[in-house]
């Protein structure tokens, strides 16, 4: 009996000094010097990869942002957001929504539309009057409102122009990217909101396109945050 209970005792106390050391190890050592390395070696992305504005920190180069008009009547859920069409648009965001259970913060939860690539098509074609609350039909929205917002007295946007990223989310609804493509597409509505030269604005679409990685891999992006960044300091010079 007397060996069964020193038995168990010994047993109980390697383990609780098996948790001791690995909880020191695992929880508190392995953590500083994982914290320590990113801090060292890579300072931005381990502080979030923010990015400043007037020595601020406006966000981050990975979490995309809206730029839109504030609202008629700050309390109605239901009003639709307008664009604020000075800024360059980023990517639609129907898979954002904001925090209904904490209200004292609006938070953004993200997640796609999960509808399926052919939601509203008839024989796997999207038809313009394609039922309403489906795929089909908030993509045919889209581009038609891509359409008319960039389209300015000097510059008609045709609908072969709008890439697919203009009227499609991504999987994250957070992406802060958008294709070259879409970033020239607005420039001229840009530089007509904003009382800029096209080229000015054409030249800072240009110097924010990062290419391909290594060359090969990816497609070349414009990140939305830095480019509006730029664009502000430009309309301020």
């Amino acid at each position: 009996m007397n060996n069964s209970i020193g038995n168990a005792a010994r047993l109980i106390g390697a383990g609780l000094r098996a948790l001791l050391v690995l909880t020191l190890v695992c929880g508190v050592i392995y953590p500083l010097l994982v914290t320590g390395v990113a801090q060292g070696l890579f300072p931005g992305k381990a502080k979030g990869s923010e990015i400043k504005s007037g020595g601020q920190v406006v966000g981050s180069s990975l979490i995309g942002q809206t730029y839109n008009l504030p609202k008629k009547n700050p309390g109605d859920a239901e009003e639709a957001a307008a664009p604020d069409l000075k800024w360059f648009q980023p990517r639609p965001s129907n898979g954002l929504g904001s925090n209904t259970v904490n209200t004292q913060y609006s938070l953004i939860l993200s997640g796609a539309t999960n509808r399926s690539a052919d939601n509203g098509a008839v024989n796997g074609v999207c038809p313009a009057n394609a039922e309403e609350g489906t795929l089909c039909a908030q993509v045919y929205a889209a581009k038609a409102a891509v359409i008319k917002d960039n389209t300015t007295a000097g510059f008609k946007v045709k609908p072969s122009d709008v890439p697919a990223d203009a009227v499609t989310s991504s999987g994250s609804g957070l992406d802060p990217d958008i294709s070259p493509e879409y970033a020239k597409l607005q420039v001229h509505r840009v530089a007509e909101r904003n009382h800029l030269d096209v080229k000015q604005v054409e030249k800072l679409v240009v110097d924010h396109t990062d290419g391909r990685i290594l060359g090969f891999m990816g497609e070349p992006t414009v990140n939305v945050l830095e480019l509006n960044i730029a664009l502000k300091e430009l309309a301020k010079a």
